[in-house]
């Protein structure tokens, strides 16, 4: 059993740390090497009352609205690692051990928890009050891998964020406390991060932890203390002097070489672990400004193209960075589950795969290859600045193939 939660990493940048008046956010989704994650959308929808949605492994009621969403997900499930909705709200999950063993029953996914908040909540703190209500009712558990030997179940945190602040959430079964931020810089991975700084809470969390005999009710009390497994809670992030260091000009850019730095381990590339997608986002605290999202829908940052979403209606889709569907012969449907494992890449996967293998051993080829690519994602980062600093109102029929054409273009350089 993989013991340890995967190290990913999530970051928010508020100014004055950030370029004036953006907020940034950005996420390394860590998952098992061989994991293919797609980018997918879904468009805002209406719902009959008493409908229900069919979640990872649970169904549960529906809302009679879904707002629009553009997630990044291991593709053999229904939540997300990370993403997006319409209204300018980013969420990501980390998958967390607390000193109270996850759930192997079946139930909401931390990853589930992550969509249903974009697709219900229009504010950071609508989704995180979606997400603690869910996990109220519902409960968390189930495998996080698409393995049928053995189950890895976690708990989770989440950081939840808008043009005008940011939640961070840390649970341990149904219990769960949040931290407000509205400035600086803040970072999360694989381990409790919260303290005594606690602006919302589970209304029974401290008669919990009293009868359960973590806590004395005399001490001032400290979530990560309390709930983790040891002294891991303390050092963490490894990512965040990085960004501070741009003393107020993190801009996606910088976040983007953040994500990229194999040596300060925020890049995964380990013998279990890989930096399976990355997700970056720029959410202008001036509403009238849209908010720009970009992914790299393939493994790796470092060798990976940051391409540009922007929400408008009729956003073309984009099937070459979606995986295959195998409807209900998926072998994550069957029960029991996993007992095979299809083949999952999308096309920008397959044609990615051939990318790193010419990094990985054709240096001369390699090195041209990863210019042509920065290259092209130096385009799109100057044409969403250019869209962000100018004074007209965007037209949406500029952007509505921007992440189509984004992606056509890279698959263009890999053929």
């Amino acid at each position: 059993r993989m013991a340890a939660a995967p190290p990913s990493y999530c970051f928010v940048a508020f100014p004055p740390c950030s370029r004036d008046g953006l907020v940034v956010f950005g996420k390394n989704s860590a998952r098992p090497r061989d994991e293919v994650q797609e980018v997918v959308y879904f468009a805002a929808a209406t719902h009959d009352p008493g409908s229900k949605v069919e979640c990872t492994y649970i169904e549960i009621e529906q809302v009679l609205k879904t707002h629009a969403v553009v997630l990044s997900r291991p593709s053999w499930l229904w939540g997300a690692e990370m993403g997006a909705n319409e209204h300018g709200v980013c969420v990501a999950n980390e998958a967390v051990l607390t000193r109270e063993p996850a759930s192997e029953s079946e139930a909401l996914l931390g990853m589930d928890l992550v969509r249903l908040g974009l697709e219900r909540g229009a504010t950071a703190k609508e989704a995180l009050d979606v997400i603690v209500a869910l996990l109220e009712e519902h409960g968390q558990g189930g495998n996080y891998y698409e393995d049928g030997s053995s189950c890895h179940t976690f708990q989770s945190a989440f950081l939840i964020v808008d043009r005008n602040e940011a939640w961070i959430l840390e649970t341990s079964g149904k219990y769960w406390a949040a931290e407000k931020i509205t400035e600086g810089v803040k970072c999360i991975c694989n381990q409790l991060s919260l303290t005594t700084k606690i602006d919302a809470e589970h209304p029974e969390l401290r008669n919990y932890v009293r009868s359960q005999g973590w806590w004395n009710g005399d001490s001032d009390f400290n979530f990560s203390e309390v709930f983790s497994l040891a002294d891991d809670h303390l050092a963490c992030c490894s990512g965040k002097e990085s960004l501070e260091k741009q003393g107020g000009d993190v801009s996606a850019q910088a976040m983007i070489d953040v994500l990229r730095d194999k040596d300060s381990g925020v890049c995964v590339d380990s013998e279990s672990f890989l930096t399976t997608s990355s997700i970056v986002s720029v959410l202008p605290q001036d509403p009238s400004f849209p908010c720009v999202h970009y992914f790299t829908g393939t493994p790796d940052p470092s060798r990976s193209v940051f391409k540009p979403f922007i929400f408008v209606d009729d956003v073309k889709l984009v099937p070459k960075v979606q995986s295959p569907s195998f409807g209900n012969d998926d072998p994550a449907k069957k029960i029991p589950r996993f007992q095979e494992k299809p083949d999952r890449r999308h096309e920008l996967y397959k044609a990615h795969e051939w990318a790193r293998s010419l990094l990985e051993n054709d240096q001369d080829k390699g090195q041209k290859l990863m210019r042509i690519m920065l290259e092209l994602e130096k385009q799109g980062l100057e044409a969403m600045e250019d869209i962000l600093t100018r004074t007209e109102v965007l037209d949406p029929a500029e952007v509505v193939d921007l992440f189509y054409d984004c992606v056509d273009t890279e698959l263009k350089f890999f053929k």
